[in-house]
């Protein structure tokens, strides 16, 4: 195939994978919206049934990774410890250094099934995107507005409403706040420095209050705390429009398991066990720049194929009404009829482009810079 063919099967193929995306996720959307009569009668229904409908959705994104492009991901991790994984409710503190680093995160939920129940603790204004963040709203995700004295009270209320939640869980939190940049660890480690507090090479200094109130309000229902460190071989650095394009990867995560028990209550305490566990990150970072590999056994856990069937599912149902709609609209001859259903197919792609490129590090927050500056001052 030329070069120009190659391109035009990319691209319709691209119209096709975020028509599908888009029609499905807004129909889940719609479908979410009525199970709200549920919660004042049974809330443990609503949230099963939710569970299973933001299934559908983020199922979806693993998909691109796992069948797509064909990402492999290796676990490292203590064999006992990989016999627990999806059988209990844990938090999850995973580095954040790439733009992929939360559809790796996903993708380990999803081969250990709690892609569907999974939480994180994410800022404000993606509660407002449509799709994935109409979803978090119904999974009673926590969203932060980043300015503690004002996200206290609220962050609290969410965690301990999951308190009783009836699926099995995984909190993932980004503990730095935000993604890595050199100019946010330079900003970062001079705030170390003006603190006392051991620099780090490979991390930013973590934000130590939004973990001792999660551990704090989730204490007794969590049963452990997974340190996670994500990396990619060949100093691979993967976006999701590299994902989108079918490009593989292959990621290395090494995840040890924490009982709960070993976290200190006490706020300060847990603040300086945090402290020392990114040390202990940072030192795994170096070894795996050092070596390729973590000191840990590695396992690649089994690709299920609910998320590829899942996919299969919406594709059929949405792509016969869609071709029958183009046979028809060719058949009618009218040009205006045509180029306006190229205009509806053109800004799908445009709308799934935008939430590609709120992921991209070159366009990310400011938070880092910013809010690390006025804290020196």
């Amino acid at each position: 195939m030329d070069i120009v063919g190659f391109l035009k099967s990319q691209f319709i193929c691209h119209l096709l994978i975020c028509y599908i995306f888009i029609v499905s996720g807004l129909i889940i959307n719609f479908i979410q919206l009525f199970t709200l009569i549920l919660w004042p009668i049974n809330k443990q229904l609503f949230r099963r049934i939710n569970c299973r409908l933001a299934y559908c959705i983020s199922s979806q994104m693993v998909m691109l990774l796992e069948w797509w492009s064909g990402t492999n991901c290796t676990l490292y991790t203590d064999p006992e410890s990989y016999h627990k994984y999806g059988k209990e409710n844990a938090i999850v503190i995973l580095n954040h250094n790439f733009e992929i680093d939360f559809l790796c995160g996903w993708n380990f939920c999803e081969r250990f099934g709690v892609l569907g129940s999974s939480k994180v603790l994410a800022k404000k204004e993606l509660s407002y995107m449509p799709i994935i963040g109409w979803m978090w709203y119904f999974l009673e995700i926590v969203f932060c507005k980043r300015k503690w004295e004002e996200d206290r009270k609220t962050v609290m209320q969410k965690l301990l409403n999951l308190r009783d939640y009836p699926e099995n869980f995984w909190f993932l939190i980004h503990c730095e706040g935000t993604r890595f940049t050199e100019q946010k660890h330079q900003i970062s480690m001079q705030v170390a420095e003006a603190k006392g507090l051991p620099k780090l090479k490979y991390h930013l200094l973590p934000r130590t209050k939004g973990f001792a109130v999660t551990v704090q309000c989730l204490r007794n229902v969590v049963s452990a705390v997974y340190d996670s460190t994500l990396n990619f071989r060949n100093n691979e650095n993967p976006t999701l429009l590299g994902v989108l394009n079918g490009k593989k990867y292959h990621a290395d995560l090494y995840a040890g398991r924490i009982p709960l028990e070993e976290v200190p209550e006490d706020e300060q305490e847990c603040s300086n066990w945090l402290h020392k566990l990114y040390q202990e990150k940072d030192a795994f970072q170096e070894e795996y720049y050092r070596t390729g590999t973590y000191p840990a056994v590695p396992i690649v856990p089994p690709r299920r194929p609910w998320t590829l069937l899942n996919w299969l599912f919406w594709a059929l149902l949405l792509l016969y009404p869609l071709f029958k709609l183009l046979i028809n609209m060719i058949n009618s001859g009218s040009s205006l009829t045509l180029a306006s259903f190229a205009f509806v197919i053109v800004i799908a792609s445009v709308g799934v482009r935008w939430m590609i490129g709120v992921t991209e590090i070159n366009k990310g927050s400011t938070y880092g810079n910013n809010d690390n500056k006025q804290k020196q001052k």
